[in-house]
């Protein structure tokens, strides 16, 4: 296991997050973590796109703004695609 911690040492430290916290606490703390390391995990994302965006070429935004565009284009909207499918499948 990781730095010398296996699991007698990591059911002791469960052990003690329950006797801390209380076992109704805990999932909600879980959940707590699990959504902070999702927004941190997104904003060092947004970051690099930053990065990345920085090193780019007048040209190359040039590129990526026809693609946008071009996708944008072929999206079909939705009242159109509920008018051509039966009233049996809405």
């Amino acid at each position: 296991m990781v730095a010398g911690i296996g699991p007698p040492e990591i059911i002791l430290i469960l052990l003690v997050l329950v006797l801390l916290f209380g076992a109704k606490k805990l999932p909600e703390l879980a959940r707590g973590s699990g959504r902070a390391l999702r927004i941190f995990k997104a904003e060092t994302k947004g970051l690099m796109d930053e990065d990345e965006d920085k090193n780019k070429t007048d040209e190359q935004r040039q590129i990526d703004a026809q693609n946008r565009a071009e996708a944008v284009r072929h999206v079909e909207p939705v009242e159109q695609r509920d008018a051509e499918r039966p009233e049996a499948d809405r």
